[in-house]
């Protein structure tokens, strides 16, 4: 039984890194696929009741639907895994983390900032007391992005703008990326549209489709902001195009690229 059970584990492992591998190229939907049918087939017994690779599974199927923009059908199935992830252990308890920052995403998606501060602000204390025991600066940054945008939601832009600046330095080049992204919402949420434009120049995020249009997005707001309606209309296109090609069309970028857009144009956003 112990043979055939590492065995079967040395291959969940190598499917789930294949897997991993497939969701840095941005195929998210054979991920998901993938991912569900890990979870599906993962081994139980009475001493492990819920598999570890059915737990990673269905982490990494919820959060490749909300990095494609299906968070809203994923919701009750990110708040039942959060409830299933009993912090037992350290990687237990991370997982849930993950989760909870996955859940975390819906809710700005949803506009529910104040409980998107919230979780996050709770996130950031239980990532704190666990850092002693593993590496946790990646899903720490990410916390605070979404921390970031939340703040922005409230148009607390001021907050939000320290958050990132105070942070960027501490972010390799991925994990720079929602911090730099708050950064532009918040300078634009201040009126400070030329410095948005200045950061986007020189921001060039490594290519990954969950952030399709997200350069454009704030570019063509701080264009919008200073009058430049030919150049906003341009880059609020360019982000519209990459958002449909590569996202759900109820990603909430999409939304919020269309409602630029209807702004720039003077047109409704879904005529």
């Amino acid at each position: 039984m112990r043979i055939t059970r590492t065995a079967r584990e040395r291959e969940q492992q190598r499917t789930f890194a294949r897997l991993e591998r497939l969701y840095r190229e941005g195929r998210y939907e054979e991920v998901e696929a993938g991912a569900q049918a890990l979870a599906a087939t993962s081994w139980r017994d009475r001493f492990r009741p819920v598999a570890r690779w059915e737990r990673q599974a269905r982490t990494l199927a919820t959060g490749v639907a909300v990095a494609h923009g299906r968070g809203d059908e994923v919701l009750a199935e990110l708040e039942t895994l959060i409830a299933e992830l009993e912090p037992v252990d350290a990687d237990t308890h991370v997982l849930q983390l993950v989760v909870r920052a996955n859940r975390t995403v819906v809710l700005i998606g949803q506009e529910r900032h104040e409980e998107a501060e919230a979780e996050s602000l709770d996130i950031l204390r239980a990532v704190t007391r666990l850092a002693h025991l593993t590496p946790l600066l990646r899903l720490e940054l990410r916390v605070l992005g979404n921390l970031g945008r939340a703040l922005c939601g409230q148009a607390r832009h001021e907050e939000a703008e320290e958050i990132a600046r105070g942070n960027l330095p501490r972010a390799d080049e991925r994990s720079a990326v929602p911090l730099y992204a708050v950064l532009m919402r918040a300078l634009n949420g201040q009126g400070r549209h030329e410095e948005t434009l200045a950061v986007a120049r020189r921001f060039a995020p490594p290519p990954q489709r969950a952030d399709s249009g997200l350069v454009d997005l704030f570019t063509g707001a701080a264009q919008l902001g200073l009058g430049r309606l030919g150049e906003a209309e341009a880059a609020a296109r360019r982000a519209l195009t990459d958002c449909e090609r590569q996202l759900h069309p109820a990603h909430p970028r999409t939304r919020e690229v269309r409602d630029l857009l209807a702004r720039v144009t003077g047109e409704h956003p879904f005529g």
